[in-house]
């Protein structure tokens, strides 16, 4: 046993060495990840396409009533779920069932009839901070009209309705409160896959590849020896951008950082094995770079870090089921701005668990296949 993690190890160190003892390699592996950082947290904005969300109405009243059909017929709003009582709010939100709760009071139609301004609750999800607020903002303007067309049926010199919205998880709703802790995971994939998936293939074009078929070495030893250094640098570039986020943009973090590590580590690895099966399969570096680059780009957009998953077509979003990053981000997300602990996003890590059980064995498949 000590014997073959010797060797394991001996394959590591080498696989580090490769990578790190060239400069322009170094800058590659750290400064992207520095830069883009900064970079999407100062510029990157989001669009809304479609607000899901769920109704409290306390009131079951005929004003309640029009103010609802109001917000369903402004075509921006789609009911997701009707509550029964306040307590299943926090379900909603936190399963990210809906974008915003609209909470209707008991003495909703009491108030409008005495002349009073009667106030709407939103209860949004500012994970997403910027659709969260141009959500606010259509409710805002269907509640403007409801007023107008109030005043004009029953008088009155000051508003019938006022919105009190509340913003949970980013109080500010500051589209970096969003994006840059779904960064921790998405920056780092370009670097750990790229690596992974050329780890092989360098050794074929190099002309090393023969070297390493008369190690004592078994396939799985190397298999392992390759993983390694991808998956240590994937956390280095993960614990850049986490610091960035942290100290220099000043996002509070409010989870643990070993569930988000744990996390981070399982994306790592199913990373990892997907680049390692294209490397094994690639017959040289070219052709790990170009199913690289085919890859990079589905699995940013199907991740939900820049278009809502609710928001895409169900083909689509039957695909993110096989995307890690889809996992990670989501992780990331619940762990830094909402703080919630392992249980919760069990759900989040045994899919890329899966994944990476079946990555590493058809890498190390391939890997034995080439060598016959």
């Amino acid at each position: 046993m000590a014997e073959y993690l010797r060797g394991i190890f001996c394959l590591v160190r080498k696989e580090l060495l490769a990578i790190l003892k060239d400069p322009a390699s170094r800058n590659v592996l750290l400064l992207p990840a520095l830069l883009q950082s900064l970079m999407f947290g100062y510029a990157a904005t989001f669009d809304l396409k479609q607000a899901s969300y769920a109704l409290l109405d306390q009131s079951h009243s005929a004003a309640s009533t029009e103010l609802v059909a109001r917000l369903e017929g402004a075509g921006t709003f789609k009911r997701v779920a009707t509550l029964q009582r306040p307590a299943d709010i926090d379900r909603v939100i936190d399963e990210q069932e809906a974008l915003l709760v609209v909470q209707i009071n008991p003495r909703f139609a009491e108030q409008l009839q005495a002349g009073e301004t009667a106030p709407v609750q939103l209860i949004l999800d500012a994970r997403n901070s910027n659709t969260a607020a141009m959500a606010a903002g259509y409710a805002g303007a269907v509640v403007e009209g409801f007023n107008e067309d109030w005043a004009r049926d029953h008088g009155g010199g000051h508003p019938a309705l006022s919105i009190d919205s509340r913003a949970w998880y980013n109080p500010n709703l500051e589209t970096r409160w969003n994006l840059l802790p779904g960064m921790i995971a998405s920056l780092s994939v370009l670097q750990t896959l790229m690596l992974a998936a050329l780890s092989v293939a360098r050794e074929r074009e190099q002309g090393t590849f023969d070297q390493l078929l008369v190690t004592p070495l078994t396939p799985t030893q190397i298999m392992f020896g390759k993983a390694v250094p991808p998956v240590l640098i994937g956390l280095l570039q993960a614990s850049i951008v986490l610091l960035v986020t942290r100290a220099w943009f000043q996002v509070p973090f409010a989870g643990s950082y070993l569930t988000l590590y744990l996390g981070l580590l399982m994306f790592t690895i199913a990373s990892v094995g997907i680049g390692l099966s294209i490397s094994a399969f690639s017959a040289n570096m070219q052709q790990a770079m170009l199913y690289s680059f085919m890859l990079i780009m589905p699995l940013s957009l199907l991740s939900g870090l820049y278009t809502p998953l609710r928001n895409m077509p169900v083909i689509m979003q039957a695909l993110t089921l096989v995307n890690p990053l889809r996992y990670a981000v989501d992780l990331v997300q619940r762990v830094y701005l909402e703080g919630v602990g392992f249980g919760a996003v069990v759900s989040d890590i045994w899919p890329m668990l899966l994944m990476a059980l079946v990555t590493l064995p058809t890498a190390a498949w391939l890997f034995r296949h080439r060598l016959v």
